[in-house]
């Protein structure tokens, strides 16, 4: 049966392997195992044993609690009730490394530019007016 826990170690399994630029295939390879369960690692279906989990956190170049960052803050708050908080999956998510990459291969002035751009159409489909930068 799959745990809160569970589930939380394997989004931070997948979000570091992505991060890296890894797929399950090369991870699976540098711990000895296959990629189905690192499949299973990162959806939560299979539990990460003590030593399984020591040998992804060397693969993975992270100290073994970096797999339990954020879960007591994952277990009390509801990301649908505070906007102010993320997602606990959104890092995770493909889409999201993409644009994380691609918005650090543009050089300093367009990456001020692409960030104004998003903050100004976060806040209006919020609804929040836009203050004019007509005088």
């Amino acid at each position: 049966m799959t745990s809160d826990i569970d589930l939380h170690v394997g989004k931070r399994l997948r979000r570091r392997r992505r991060l890296l630029g890894l797929t399950q295939q090369n991870l699976a390879g540098e711990v000895g195992i296959r990629f189905q369960q690192i499949q299973k690692y990162e959806c939560g279906a299979n539990r990460v044993s003590a030593a399984r989990l020591f040998e992804l956190s060397e693969a993975l170049r992270v100290p073994v609690q970096y797999f339990y960052e954020g879960l007591s803050e994952f277990a009390a708050h509801d990301a649908d009730l505070d906007p102010e908080i993320l997602a606990p999956d959104v890092l995770s998510k493909k889409e999201t490394m993409d644009l994380i990459r691609a918005y650090y291969g543009m050089g300093e002035g367009p990456r001020k530019h692409l960030l104004d751009l998003a903050k100004s159409l976060s806040q209006k489909s919020a609804g929040v007016p836009l203050l004019s930068s007509a005088v």
